[in-house]
């Protein structure tokens, strides 16, 4: 959703468009941003009156998403659904009183705009023993979870924090991003099976990290994050196993493997069918449907009074579509 919204703004609006924070933690989607006159800040201060404002999908924190209001001719905050329902549950009981658990990485862009939504309140911790120097709180405790996280990691410290704190708040349903969690359970799916395991992904990328992670601690030997293809070893053997970050686009899935030229074939391991569809924000439709062009936009063709379906619409075909101005 990110990336297609960011891509409505470079259409829509003479340059610069400016992003706070990166897009996603992808390199390559972010420099190919860079290319279009893009550009990415860490403080809205940096952006000059009167520009077009993009709130990456990571979750901002509410002062932030007030200056960048203030400061914008149009903002649009990209912030990613699921990480919204963490606000929103973290504003939610706050407001009740209670103290609230939250497991993340405390420098991540998604951890500090949560953890700004009510500071008084939240207490990070990251490990079990993070849990176990807690202090005994009087007041109700809530847990609550990064998006991106190591299902194992999580998984550990929810169950440290339900054995210190019986009556612990939790959400019917998991914090954790289904891309995440999804590929975490395909790869321990393949994972013994593989010689060597390949991680297509950026070093700032939690998802890409937790995936990195869990190969190691599912015992795999030959472990490799890369950004691309040319950065792995011309002699790997054997059976390769193949995963990538939930940001990581299509092409570069298909550069690996071409790279790879596996002579006996690929297989494709499916744990699950992901059919879930984030769709842009409120006021990006509004500005998609009152302007009525580009429903091809994402392949660079050429305007129309067409309804455009985004939904039908991958964000690998809009980056593939993108050109520079």
């Amino acid at each position: 959703m990110a990336i297609k919204a960011l891509a409505w703004l470079v259409r829509t609006f003479d340059g610069p468009v400016y992003c706070y924070h990166e897009i996603v933690h992808n390199k390559l989607v972010v420099r190919r941003f860079e290319k279009l006159g893009v550009v990415f800040v860490d403080d809205i201060a940096e952006v000059p009156p009167g520009h077009p404002i993009m709130l990456s999908a990571h979750g901002s924190a509410p002062e932030v998403v007030a200056a960048a209001k203030k400061q914008a001719s149009y903002m649009v905050d990209a912030v990613c659904p699921l990480v919204t329902k963490v606000h929103h549950e973290v504003k939610v009981r706050a407001d009740k009183g209670y103290r609230i658990v939250y497991v993340g990485h405390e420098d991540h862009e998604e951890a500090v705009g949560t953890m700004a939504v009510a500071p008084q309140a939240i207490h990070p911790v990251e490990s079990v023993a993070d849990v176990q120097a807690l202090p005994n709180f009087e007041e109700h405790v809530a847990l609550l979870a990064q998006t991106t996280l190591s299902h194992r990691d999580w998984e550990e410290v929810l169950h440290a924090a339900s054995d210190r704190y019986p009556d612990m708040w939790t959400p019917g349903r998991s914090d954790l991003c289904f891309a995440t969690t999804n590929r975490q359970a395909a790869l321990t799916a393949i994972a013994a099976d593989c010689d060597t395991v390949v991680i297509v992904g950026s070093a700032n990328s939690s998802n890409t990290k937790a995936l990195e992670k869990l190969a190691n601690e599912l015992g795999c030997t030959n472990v490799y994050r890369v950004n691309k293809a040319s950065e792995l070893p011309q002699d790997l053997s054997g059976v390769v196993g193949l995963t990538a970050g939930a940001s990581a686009p299509e092409e570069l899935i298909t550069e690996v493997l071409e790279y790879l030229k596996p002579i006996k074939g690929v297989e494709e391991v499916s744990i699950t069918d992901e059919d879930e569809y984030f769709p842009p924000p409120r006021n990006l439709r509004d500005l998609i449907a009152s302007s009525g062009a580009m429903a091809s936009f994402s392949l660079g063709g050429p305007p129309t009074t067409k309804p455009i379906v985004d939904r039908q619409v991958s964000a690998s075909a809009v980056l593939d579509g993108l050109t520079a101005r």
